[in-house]
């Protein structure tokens, strides 16, 4: 709803001021940084890794005929910060990548262009332990280094508990749960279990959790 997929049925989205409730999703993309579940949904395939970046770094602009790809160097230098070594892979199709890969790639490009609101939706859901705690710490990287508002969707209550300064917890649409600061600071998984089954008045019973 906030990216503007699918309408409201009550309230207003309020972002930076400004009332985006009935913007379409083209019209409040320029806000917004995306990164999604699939790590095929955010990069283009068919195209090369540098053109990709070209794409994200007009985002919000008027689209020309002039030459696309201006800023090589620039380019280079943020993917060198992900340390996957795709700064020596520019010209490659980013189809060739790993789903690691291509994630890292989209969450640099979701923020190439500072948005207002950077949206995770489950971005390493998709991935192994180890290239989502990799994709993590990337992303809590970019996040402090450029000052981002971020929300993060997770079922991975280790990750809610351990990223961010606020967490919300939601069930069939309405929050059962906000804290922030030090008391989220002092949170286990347990007491996050307990909250649920507290709000919900029955036993928590969501595989993807507990697993995670």
């Amino acid at each position: 709803m906030v990216a503007g997929v699918y309408p409201i049925d009550q309230g207003t989205i309020i972002l930076d001021g400004k009332d985006i409730s009935d913007l379409p999703e083209y019209k409040r993309a320029y806000m917004l940084g995306r990164v999604f579940q699939d790590p095929m949904m955010g990069t283009a395939a068919g195209m090369q890794i540098e053109e990709n970046m070209a794409m994200a770094n007009r985002r919000g602009k008027k689209r020309g005929l002039s030459w696309g790809i201006t800023k090589k160097e620039m380019f280079k230098e943020k993917l060198q910060m992900l340390d996957l070594g795709l700064e020596d892979r520019m010209t490659s199709k980013v189809g060739l990548l790993s789903g690691g890969q291509r994630q890292a790639l989209t969450l640099l490009m979701a923020t190439l262009k500072k948005p207002s609101l950077l949206l995770l939706d489950e971005h390493t859901a998709a991935l192994d332990p180890k290239t989502a705690k990799k994709v993590l710490d990337i992303t809590e990287k970019i996040v402090a280094r450029d000052n981002l508002t971020t929300m993060m969707v997770t079922h991975n209550m280790k990750d809610a508990i351990n990223i961010g300064n606020r967490l919300i917890m939601m069930s069939d649409g309405k929050i059962i749960y906000d804290v922030k600061g030090e008391e989220k600071k002092k949170l286990k998984v347990a007491d996050l279990l307990q909250k649920f089954e507290e709000a919900s008045g029955g036993e928590f019973a969501n595989d993807r959790m507990l697993l995670s």
